[in-house]
């Protein structure tokens, strides 16, 4: 009986090291995360974008971990759309996913609603992705023109301008 016990410990301790050694070999990653080339590149874009409509807007960008990277303010733009635009692209930038999708998921669903509860989440529309293949690398939000559905498109036709660069 104790050499059985023996041969389980060591069977249980020789799987508890198999399995925990394929994670301990991927305790360093590489992350693609976005430069501030890019970044001025996206926020100029949008800001362009929306001016374009007769909008003036601020332009915010975040990296992959929804930290500021640029900021671009059009001369007319109100100063409340500077914390609007940095909410929706930390919002967009930390749930990787569009942020006028997340509202109108927290409108048909009650589960969801409870989202607008999370610090520094901002559910309007305005806030976009910024994505190389499934890698989310930042966001940009975009916070001013009259309905969020315009922010997201002044957004989305700023990462369309940066195509090219984030492949």
């Amino acid at each position: 009986m104790r050499t059985t016990r023996i041969a389980a410990i060591t069977f249980t301790a020789f799987a508890a090291v198999a399995a925990f050694g394929p994670a301990q070999a991927q305790a360093v990653r590489t992350e693609r995360n976005m430069s501030l080339e890019l970044a001025n590149q996206l926020a100029a874009a949008s800001v362009a974008s929306c001016l374009a409509g007769g909008y003036n807007v601020t332009a915010v960008v975040v990296d992959r971990a929804g930290q500021l990277r640029a900021l671009q303010r059009a001369d007319n733009a109100g100063p409340h759309t500077i914390d609007a635009a940095r909410a929706k692209a930390f919002t967009s930038a930390s749930a990787k996913n569009n942020t006028l999708a997340m509202m109108d998921g927290a409108q048909k669903n009650a589960a969801a609603a409870n989202l607008v509860h999370i610090p520094g989440f901002l559910l309007l529309g305005g806030g976009v992705p910024v994505k190389v293949g499934n890698d989310v690398i930042g966001a940009v939000g975009v916070g001013g023109a009259p309905g969020g559905q315009l922010d997201e498109q002044c957004a989305v036709a700023a990462i369309e301008t940066a195509k090219d660069l984030l492949k």
